[in-house]
């Protein structure tokens, strides 16, 4: 098994704990199925809306390890989540990793099946950040990309690095690295110092 398979299984744990950490910040936690449900679609969602438009089986219904990886991260959530729901930041971290991880899963997948560079880089955005407009939805929020944060600007500023690192002939292992990382940075950096984009006038 490759880095890619092993990265979309991490993405899909770190989402899944976002995403019971979402629910248990609303108290929907009294009902387990809420938070169990609310962590799937957040986990799956993107992935699943990309894979459907690849036109393949979306992993998660061919493979159960994606569902182990799930669970384990609602229990994870629902088991310390007196001691992380109440840091905002832990939420944040968990999301940040996880839209960083499903970026560079979402081209490395859309490219493997001929999608073209430019075309790559939207499917890689867009896995990242659908997970996370589901969850938002379900809990009455307004989505993330619907801010002001930087948000899908740093899944695009990653994903264009990881096209680009990938037509240098980059060893893919050093450029998932390299893009996870700069996503990262970009959503620490402008969190941190409240960097937003222009305004549409």
């Amino acid at each position: 098994m490759q880095l890619p398979y092993y990265i979309d299984l991490l993405g899909t744990l770190v989402f899944a704990v976002s995403g019971a950490l979402a629910a248990s910040d609303k108290n929907m936690y009294k009902d387990i199925f809420g938070v169990t449900f609310t962590s799937f679609v957040t986990a799956v969602g993107g992935g699943t809306l990309r894979d459907m438009i690849l036109g393949v089986r979306p992993t998660w219904v061919v493979d159960g390890n994606y569902l182990i990886a799930i669970t384990i991260g609602v229990v994870f959530a629902i088991t310390f989540k007196y001691y992380i729901i109440k840091y905002r930041r832990t939420f944040f971290l968990f999301d940040t990793i996880g839209i960083a991880l499903y970026t560079v899963v979402g081209v490395q997948k859309s490219l493997e099946h001929g999608v073209a560079p430019l075309a790559a880089i939207i499917m890689g955005m867009f896995s990242a950040v659908m997970g996370g407009v589901i969850r938002d939805t379900l809990i009455n929020e307004i989505p993330l990309i619907f801010k002001k944060e930087i948000y899908a600007t740093a899944c695009l500023s990653g994903a264009a690095i990881f096209v680009g690192l990938k037509l240098l002939g980059v060893d893919d292992n050093i450029n998932s690295f390299v893009s996870v990382f700069v996503i990262i940075l970009i959503r620490v950096i402008s969190v941190k110092y409240q960097l937003t984009l222009p305004k549409s006038r």
